[in-house]
């Protein structure tokens, strides 16, 4: 079964291919950013990363037979021993705080002639600090979200309070009007208990 076997073919046998690949690294190394086709600097990248990383593992080593083991290694791939010195001694310390990701791919379009999609390559500088990150974006949504929350909260239990008052507010009223229909017999019955105790007062007195 032919798993992971997967490869950029380009349309060509497989001299060709590494051939090309050794082209197009030559050309990255001297020059530091090269224009191709976007299927040609997808199949770059990780050809290019590899060489990068045989630098960076020459650069870590102590002994020099192993640091010429890699540079010999990185001189079968790009088959040019001018750019791999160059790489080597010079853009290596460009790359040793970085753990991957030395290239970066910007698409530009579409070739007149044929349509094809064409696409800038180019080697990233030590000091270049990358994308921002996308989680730090939802963070800060999380976070503008909560302070939101927060300040709708006050104003939802004043809210509530002042409803919770409306309506204690009649429940008192009713409390108090049936007393006060209450009192209102008690007064009448007084006013005619009085009334009838001078009639007889004025009854006697005749």
């Amino acid at each position: 079964m032919r798993h992971s076997k997967r490869r950029h073919k380009l349309g060509v046998s497989g001299p060709h291919r590494s051939a090309m690949m050794g082209n197009l690294a030559v050309a990255l190394i001297t020059h530091g950013r090269i224009q191709t086709t976007l299927t040609k600097a997808k199949a770059l990248r990780p050809f290019i990363e590899k060489v990068i990383t045989l630098a960076k593992k020459a650069e870590a080593a102590n002994d020099a037979a192993r640091k010429l083991h890699f540079r010999r290694l990185a001189i079968s791939r790009v088959r040019d021993k001018q750019a791999v010195a160059r790489l080597f001694d010079e853009l290596v310390t460009e790359f040793t705080a970085r753990s991957g990701g030395y290239t970066r791919i910007y698409k530009i379009g579409q070739r007149v002639g044929d349509a094809a999609e064409v696409a800038l390559i180019e080697l990233i500088d030590g000091n270049d600090e990358g994308y921002s990150k996308k989680p730090a974006k939802k963070a800060a949504k999380k976070a503008t979200k909560k302070a939101a929350k927060k300040e709708e909260a006050p104003v939802a239990e004043e809210v509530e309070a002042s409803a919770a008052e409306e309506v204690e507010a009649p429940a008192a009223e009713e409390v108090e009007a049936p007393a006060a229909e209450e009192k209102k017999p008690v007064k009448k019955a007084a006013k005619r208990a009085a009334k009838k105790a001078t009639k007889k007062a004025t009854k006697k007195e005749d």
